[in-house]
């Protein structure tokens, strides 16, 4: 096999004595790791139950998993358009997380209430990807810029609500809220002097309480 056409191989099939020597050739072969590849076992082999006779060599397929970036954008596509959405999927990988932004028509139906729907899409996203195990990734999805529009709104809240407990040295209640949601205000006031932050309650109505130190 020409090696400079090993990156373009998807898949290759190799025989062996054993399934272990015909897998570890395949990945020789392929330049691989095993949590790059699937590995199908065609062939178990057979030792052969006199002088060898009746032996056969075992015989494996390898074949690449799909980039995680093939992958997110893939199940994204197929989701949005079960959900009747024509999205553009824009996927990014950067530093361990994979950063998706999608655009089209209607995305507000893909934000839902307090981008419940979106967080929503997000969870499910990340659990088909992990159950591939192609790499050790997490997924954010963003659509309208609305993750950015959010976090200035709660930052904004956070730093008000701060100002009234420090004034009034009551707590405050804030309305339950997306764990994305709840992170966004502890990591605002977690060098407030004035304030302490922790949430109370159970999914999907956790909630944030600023309190006074």
């Amino acid at each position: 096999m020409d090696m400079d056409n090993i990156k373009s191989v998807d898949s290759i099939e190799r025989l062996a004595k054993t399934v272990e020597e015909a897998t570890a050739e395949a990945l020789k072969i392929l330049q691989a790791t095993p949590k790059e590849v699937i590995i199908t076992v065609l062939d178990e082999g057979a030792k052969g139950k006199f002088l060898g006779i009746g032996a056969r060599p075992a015989k494996v397929r390898v074949e690449r998993r799909p980039d995680i970036v093939t992958d997110v954008k893939n199940f994204l596509r197929e989701v949005t358009l079960l959900m009747g959405l024509q999205c553009n999927i824009d996927v990014n990988l950067r530093d361990k997380r994979v950063y998706v932004n999608l655009t089209g028509e209607n995305m507000g139906i893909l934000i839902g209430k307090r981008g419940q729907t979106l967080d929503s899409l997000q969870y499910i996203t990340n659990l088909a990807i992990g159950r591939s195990e192609t790499q050790d990734v997490s997924v954010v999805i963003d659509t309208e810029n609305y993750r950015r529009r959010r976090r200035d709104t709660l930052e904004s809240l956070a730093r008000t609500v701060a100002r009234k407990v420090r004034d009034t040295r009551q707590s405050v209640k804030l309305e339950p809220m997306t764990r994305f949601e709840r992170h966004v205000i502890h990591t605002v006031l977690q060098y407030d002097r004035n304030v302490r932050t922790y949430s109370e309650g159970n999914e999907p109505y956790r909630y944030v309480v600023i309190a006074p130190k």
